[in-house]
């Protein structure tokens, strides 16, 4: 009987270090990249800002677009309720972009699959954003390639529904509303993050949204 005890405290033992080893990695990472999105916002002004999670953060757009510097403030793991709103707000200091584009959802999926939530915490995100820049765009959530990987622990049906909603979420915040093609049917390294093939979907969807709501309105 104690042998067995033993056995299940060093089991519980072995699987709160694990957690508590992946939450280090991820905090350290967080800090890692929010010190590298501050320090390159300081070298810029007006730059067209890409916020989002980890898919923006793999992201290889170019340095700049009709004449404005593009940050990549992509963090792995970001949802619309990583306040990252405030972040900004306080990474820009007294600067203000020239646009914000905003690409999450996939990690909103994984906390919870209520539309109103997911809805609730977009808006209270873009109604920050409003304060540091005169326009801002919204990216539809790329799909996951079920039964690959990582792509089980996302639902597909909960970013369909998601996506659904979009569209309207950027006309009440007077926001772009930029769409995603059809990608390729296989489209990622893991059912979650692109591959080559799903960033050339993604590149170009992105850039040409920033060209509509940036470019063509200067």
């Amino acid at each position: 009987m104690n042998g067995t005890r033993i056995v299940l405290v060093g089991l519980v033992a072995a699987s709160a270090f694990a957690a508590w080893s992946t939450r280090e990695r991820v905090d350290i990472h967080r800090t890692a990249r929010q010190l590298v999105v501050w320090r390159t916002l300081a070298r810029f002004d007006d730059p067209i800002v890409l916020l989002g999670d980890s898919i923006v953060e793999a992201s290889t757009l170019p340095r700049s677009l009709c004449g404005h510097a593009i940050v990549n403030a992509g963090i792995g793991g970001a949802s619309t309720a990583s306040h990252l709103g405030s972040f900004l707000a306080d990474a820009l200091g007294s600067k203000r972009a020239a646009l914000i584009v905003v690409s999450l959802g996939a990690n909103d999926t994984v906390i919870s699959d209520s539309v109103e939530r997911y809805r609730s915490s977009y808006r209270a995100l873009l109604t920050e954003l409003a304060a540091l820049t005169p326009r801002r765009a919204m990216v539809a959530i790329s799909p996951v390639e079920a039964g690959l990987g990582d792509g089980n622990k996302i639902s597909g049906a909960a970013i369909d529904n998601f996506n659904a909603i979009l569209p309207e979420l950027a006309r009440e915040a007077g926001a772009t509303f930029i769409p995603m093609p059809s990608m390729p049917e296989q489209h990622t390294i893991d059912g979650i993050h692109l591959d080559a093939a799903g960033y050339q979907v993604w590149d170009k969807a992105v850039l040409g949204g920033i060209e509509s709501a940036l470019c063509k309105s200067s």
